[in-house]
């Protein structure tokens, strides 16, 4: 199973920025797809999820109703849609992927069991 996740840069306060996360390895039928961030010198934090199946989306409080996480069936990408960015969302970007995870722990990292690479995103004051 691998996961790329690539689309981050510098861009300015109030600004967009679309993120991808290219799957491959398996089929991802019953997995959820979600994206994590961790900025310089703290905790990991969930931003959002994707069920693969019914396309279910959740996201973390701080990103509601400025991202909006989809899925690209015929690139088997999972796409993050970055809008209105603060510099509170400078970060590396993760995507990752576990099996049947049940919606309320859609947030927790130790679901998920493979993760890509980070994408670094700099949101600029």
């Amino acid at each position: 199973v691998q996961l790329q996740a690539f689309g981050g840069g510098l861009v300015q306060a109030g600004g967009f920025l679309k993120l991808s996360c290219a799957t491959s390895g398996r089929t991802f039928r019953n997995y959820v797809v979600g994206w994590f961030r961790q900025a310089p010198g703290k905790e990991r934090e969930f931003v959002a999820a994707i069920k693969w199946n019914s396309r279910h989306t959740t996201y973390g409080d701080s990103v509601k109703a400025r991202f909006t996480i989809s899925r690209d069936n015929a690139e088997n990408t999972v796409n993050l849609q970055m809008n209105s960015l603060k510099p509170d969302d400078t970060a590396v970007y993760y995507c990752a992927a576990g099996s049947r995870i049940i919606t309320s722990s859609q947030t927790i990292e130790a679901q998920y069991n493979y993760w890509g690479q980070g994408t670094l995103v700099t949101v600029s004051s």
